[in-house]
């Protein structure tokens, strides 16, 4: 990490990473960068733990918003870290799978195809097309469209700071996709 270890957290800092820690096991991760400015880390906490256990979209499609966010923007932290979530919430391996190596996932559950398709379309395009955003708005309805957008603008956020303070990945895991091999992509 490009930054050095919290030595000593502040009193604002350590009740907030008490809080974090109680919510989501542990302050890990990108939240050992976020410490150094706690009322950012603390509205950032918050929208992220809407987005990921409250949002109006169901567990499986919010996970897979997550590794959409994270292949788009080459975000191997937060890939490894919910890879397995969104396995065990439903989404089919083999079209995730695909989904790290930079192919076209075929997910066989159309409201993850549709999800997929609208998020690309949003984050690779910038825009989404008629009839995209009329099939997720029949689906997904008006705050589900909302959550998304926040979601997918929350875990791009969540991305460039795991990727521009180059946060470790976890020991255990391998780097996830295959065309991408830590921060040597923009070495010379």
């Amino acid at each position: 990490m490009r930054l050095g270890p919290l030595t000593e957290l502040s009193p604002e800092q350590a009740e907030l990473s008490a809080r974090i820690t109680a919510r989501r096991g542990g302050t890990r991760g990108p939240f050992l960068v976020w410490l150094r400015s706690p009322q950012l880390c603390e509205r950032v906490e918050s929208l992220g733990a809407y987005c990921r256990f409250e949002s109006a979209l169901p567990l499986n499609l919010r996970e897979l918003s997550l590794l959409i966010a994270a292949r788009h923007f080459d975000a191997q932290y937060s890939w490894n870290a919910h890879i397995d979530k969104a396995v065990e919430a439903g989404l089919d391996r083999d079209a995730i799978s695909r989904l790290a190596r930079g192919e076209k996932p075929e997910f066989p559950d159309p409201d993850a195809e549709l999800l997929h398709r609208f998020a690309t379309q949003v984050l690779e395009e910038h825009f989404v097309d008629d009839e995209t955003f009329a099939a997720g708005l029949e689906r997904f309805g008006d705050q589900g469209l909302v959550d998304l957008i926040g979601a997918l603008g929350n875990f791009s956020m969540l991305a460039m700071l795991l990727n521009t303070f180059q946060v470790d990945l976890q020991p255990d895991r391998e780097p996830p996709f295959p065309d991408v091999r830590g921060y040597s992509k923009i070495q010379h």
